[in-house]
């Protein structure tokens, strides 16, 4: 099996860990999921141009997209805002 087909598994368990992370009542634990969540959407990524699965790749950019303003919404929260 090729290493690049390994990436599938950690990719796996961020995301399980973002979601746990983002259900989270801390403001924190929030903020942590949507960057755990934005690095699987980095491994996802690779493994899915590893696969050629570009219905994958799309997808993580579109997820990314709103991980992203995920990760600003909770920030002005954090500052009370």
């Amino acid at each position: 099996m090729e290493m690049l087909s390994l990436v599938q598994w950690p990719a796996f368990a961020a995301s399980v860990a973002a979601a746990w992370l983002v259900a989270s009542n801390s403001k924190t634990r929030r903020n942590a999921g949507f960057w755990v969540f934005l690095l699987s959407n980095v491994l996802w990524t690779v493994w899915g141009v590893h696969t050629s699965a570009w219905a994958l790749i799309a997808l993580q950019v579109c997820l990314a997209a709103l991980n992203i303003r995920g990760l600003f919404k909770t920030e002005d929260k954090a500052d009370g805002q």
